[in-house]
């Protein structure tokens, strides 16, 4: 990075492992899997019937009292980025109006909000309740639906799916009026997101920015989609703890997850100045686009490669140098392969040693918030000095050729890299610094 320095002062993950970093790598250190049938919608005509579902789960705790009234406007898209923020926050140590609104102790126009998000899912019985209000003779009415369909949705219902709302209630909750965006790019969201206030901070627009991503692909639209793209494991229903098996020799499609992973990034010299708990620093940032990724049906990597190359690059530091990878571990064979292709070409001899652990073996793929979860991992990993076990990798496929730890490894880790990509071309890659170097 250039310029204003940049480090990580709070993580929030929502995560079917667990509510907080601290529950999540717990359960990552326990090698404990979340996977189990489907029970937010009835999926029993689904291929696949299984996914990693967050339990009993509401964004109530986690807004002021004087919000929750909004609460009944959010998607389960939003809630779990209102919850991951809440909890960001809070770990971070910064005092926003969302946490005090009498004691901030940072000014609105200096705290940015950028947060990477999917296809929001309508309700569906919420929908086709209107609809059946606008059908004649087993037809629909278009005319009808204008004059009277309409009116049987509530005035904000459009509020509710729109990606771009995820950053919206973060910020008007915690009053962030810097910098804000919201990227739509899959599983490469939640990086692309991360670079981009990364960049905010560095050039000064703003002092501390809460990046990452959000999503819930657990929806009978989310998991349609995935199946159609024959990237889930169909044949793993009575078993679904080991379903979900990223780069290992049994491999066979991923599973849905759900989850979000917020970052606080904060200037290095102010985070230092308020004696903040800091869990690594931002080296790199890299990112690249493949037009073959149009191809929905055909598997990519993504420019993945260029992507890593460009944040060591960024990080000015050499393959040799990098002590942990965490990738994006879909478990779809093909992908798998084809992201251990990426990480061999941007990192050489290292690729074969380096230890490489995919998280989506315990929580299944949580898409846009994946790679902010990735990262959020990492940066404890890199502060603890402490490598997780990956799950479900019990023998890795001798095609990928990556060393993926099967029990945990004690160890100093000045850089590790998270990197991931998706389908539709887009990748991101973020180098996180150990601190103090």
């Amino acid at each position: 990075m250039s310029q204003r320095r940049v480090a990580i002062t709070g993580l929030g993950v929502v995560s079917p492992l667990g509510l907080g970093i601290g529950e999540v790598f717990d359960a990552l250190l326990a090698r404990r899997c979340a996977v189990k049938p489907i029970g937010l919608f009835d999926a029993s005509t689904f291929p696949c019937r299984i996914g990693g579902q967050l339990d009993n789960f509401s964004a109530g705790k986690y807004v002021p009292k004087s919000y929750r009234k909004a609460v009944k406007v959010m998607a389960r898209d939003i809630e779990i980025a209102v919850a991951a923020a809440d909890l960001c926050v809070r770990d971070s140590g910064i005092v926003t109006k969302g946490i005090d609104e009498a004691n901030p102790t940072i000014a609105p126009d200096r705290l940015g909000c950028n947060i990477g998000a999917g296809l929001i899912c309508v309700d569906l019985d919420e929908l086709a309740s209107a609809v059946n209000t606008a059908v004649t003779d087993g037809r629909f009415d278009f005319a009808k639906w204008g004059r009277e369909g309409m009116k049987n949705l509530t005035p904000l219902w459009l509020l509710k799916y729109l990606p771009n709302m995820l950053s919206c209630h973060v910020t008007i909750i915690h009053a962030a009026k810097g910098p804000s965006n919201t990227i739509t790019c899959g599983e490469a969201g939640g990086y692309l997101s991360v670079g981009e206030a990364c960049r905010q901070i560095a050039r000064g627009a703003c002092d501390a920015a809460i990046a990452g991503g959000a999503e819930s692909k657990l929806n009978p639209m989310g998991v349609l989609r995935q199946t159609l793209l024959g990237r889930l494991n169909t044949g793993a229903n009575d078993h679904p703890a080991s379903a979900c098996r990223p780069f290992d020799s049994a491999h066979a499609g991923g599973v849905v997850g759900e989850g979000g992973g917020l970052l606080m990034l904060e200037e290095l010299g102010r985070a230092q100045q308020r004696g903040a708990r800091i869990y690594a620093e931002v080296a790199g940032f890299g990112a690249a686009c493949d037009p073959h990724g149009c191809d929905y049906l055909k598997p990519t990597a993504a420019g993945l490669d260029r992507a890593i190359t460009s944040a060591m690059s960024d990080a000015d530091i050499r393959p040799d140098q990098i002590d942990l990878v965490i990738p994006n571990g879909t478990a779809v064979p093909a992908e798998d392969r084809l992201e251990a292709q990426a990480l061999h070409k941007a990192l050489g001899p290292r690729a074969e040693s380096v230890a490489v652990v995919p998280l989506a073996g315990g929580s299944g793929n949580l898409f846009a918030a994946s790679g902010a979860v990735n990262l959020a991992v990492a940066a404890m990993a890199v502060h603890k000095g402490l490598v997780p076990p990956a799950i479900n990798c019990d023998r890795p496929d001798e095609a990928c050729r990556l060393s993926v730890p099967s029990q945990s490894i004690n160890q100093t880790i000045n850089y590790a890299l998270c990197g991931g990509f998706a389908i539709g071309g887009q990748s991101g890659a973020v180098v996180l610094k150990r601190y103090p170097a």
